[in-house]
């Protein structure tokens, strides 16, 4: 009897050793996981699949709010492995699932798991859930329930909008042809340059739109709108898709047509959009202009009203252009462009606004040159304008002594440009008038042929045709 009491002591440190070797080791985590092969060999668990995609190759709302739900889970750091990254903020630190990773949930007393694996064709990824047969009745209802609430409540606080690209391969996005970054774009309705009541027309239709759910379903039509933006490089459309995303707090999807393979791929990639989502085409003109070979006219046509675009609610779909002039006229009808806005070169108007907001400058004694200038037809995008003002912004007046001298130039170039083409000149100075400097030698040869048919033959008719063969001989 002493003996054994003496053993007890030496025998507490043995186990306790040995319970630390194991948890220092991965021996414990070996046998847990043969108990579990063993509890799933006798069928002990039941296992529930939530895939990434429906059948409909659309992406599974509850896939994204279990996913949501188990980022936000405390077990997700107690796991053996995850993803961090950085978020929107620069000290914000996140978690996320990764392949082949388990992590554990308990509710109402019962422990459940949850996997994310990843299927061989495509990289389509899946959540299981796993729980014990007993509790199935008693919890998996009341379980995800669970789960959709506290995702509402994570998605409603800490709503992010997403910009999504097209990419090449099926399988190097992560969902599916869409590849991911954060929207932090900074313009909005109130930072563009623009005509007021426009401005307040465009939110106004858009906040109709989203009210319109029953309306829609009433006339039997797809609840979605569609917007042409189209006007000269610079003049603010890309700003307005992003003012019209934050205002709708909508994803973004931009579609880079040249990546797409065929009709087909495109169908796919709306299919695999979500609602509440903005599809963006930009520069849709040129593309059509180049005449790919890869996605047809009708294929356009189809995925902007076809019985492919009904496969999803709540977008908002926007093409933008640089002229609709040469466009086939069945790509602008109303059902496939809803709304039509036109985005011109800078006026006065437009120059004061971007005058106040660069420089802080409501009036100033250049304005009336600078009006005068603008009265004559010269004009800038309000993109070169503006970066001519972010280069000078410490001084006012220097900023607008440059819009002055490059509104000059620009329209110099033109007169030039109209010059070259046979039209009729007419100015005065240096730059603007015939006898500018920048003629070059061959000009003036013809200049001196006219002259010099003129000379012999001054009841006949002016030919430039043979001025042009008089001057060279």
């Amino acid at each position: 009897m002493v003996n054994m009491m003496i053993l007890i002591p030496f025998l507490l440190v043995g186990l306790f050793l040995i319970l630390r070797f194991l948890f220092k080791t991965s021996l414990l985590l070996i046998l847990l996981k043969k108990f579990q092969c063993l509890e799933d060999w006798l069928h002990v668990h039941q296992l529930y699949r939530v895939p990434q995609f429906n059948h409909l190759f659309q992406e599974n709302e509850l896939y994204v709010k279990v996913s949501t739900y188990l980022n936000s889970l405390p077990s997700l750091e107690d796991s053996d492995f995850t993803n961090l990254f950085t978020g929107s903020k620069s000290n914000d630190i996140l978690l996320h699932l990764d392949t082949d990773q388990t992590i554990r949930d308990v509710f109402l007393g019962a422990t459940v798991s949850w996997t994310l694996e990843k299927s061989e064709n495509g990289g389509v990824r899946v959540l299981v859930l796993r729980l014990r047969k007993n509790d199935k009745r008693r919890i998996l209802r009341p379980y995800l329930q669970h789960i959709l609430s506290v995702a509402g409540d994570i998605s409603q606080r800490k709503k992010e909008i997403k910009l999504r690209m097209n990419v090449d391969s099926p399988s190097s996005g992560e969902n599916g042809r869409w590849r991911s970054v954060p929207f932090n774009h900074p313009a909005s309705f109130d930072t563009l340059v623009m005509d007021v009541d426009l401005k307040n027309k465009v939110k106004a239709d858009l906040e109709m739109f989203l009210k319109s759910k029953q309306f829609y379903q009433r006339l039997g039509r797809v609840w979605k709108r569609s917007y042409l933006l189209y006007g000269p490089s610079g003049t603010g459309k890309s700003s307005f898709v992003a003012a019209m995303a934050r205002f709708l707090n909508f994803d973004v999807y931009d579609i880079d047509l040249s990546r797409v393979s065929e009709d087909s791929d495109l169908k796919m990639l709306l299919l695999q959009s979500t609602s509440k989502s903005m599809i963006v085409v930009e520069d849709l003109d040129r593309f059509l202009m180049e005449k790919s070979k890869n996605v047809s006219l009708r294929g356009i046509l189809n995925f902007m009203d076809g019985i492919i675009s009904c496969c999803g609610e709540e977008r908002v779909m926007v093409f933008t252009m640089n002229s609709k002039e040469e466009v086939d006229e069945a790509l602008l009808r109303p059902g496939r462009i809803d709304v039509h806005l036109q985005f011109p070169l800078c006026d006065f108007p437009c120059f004061k606004h971007l005058a106040n907001n660069y420089l802080g400058v409501k009036e100033h004694k250049l304005f009336p040159q600078l009006e005068e200038i603008f009265q004559g037809g010269a004009s800038l995008s309000p993109a070169e304008i503006g970066e001519i003002m972010i280069s000078n912004r410490s001084s006012p007046t220097r900023a607008l002594k440059s819009v002055i001298s490059a509104m000059q130039t620009n329209a110099g170039a033109k007169s030039r440009r109209v010059s070259g083409d046979g039209a009729e000149e007419i100015g005065g100075g240096e730059q603007g008038g015939l006898f500018s400097r920048e003629h070059s030698v061959r000009d003036f040869r013809k200049l001196y042929g006219l002259l010099k048919m003129g000379s012999r033959r001054k009841d006949e008719p002016l030919d430039l045709g043979s001025a042009d063969k008089e001057g060279s001989n």
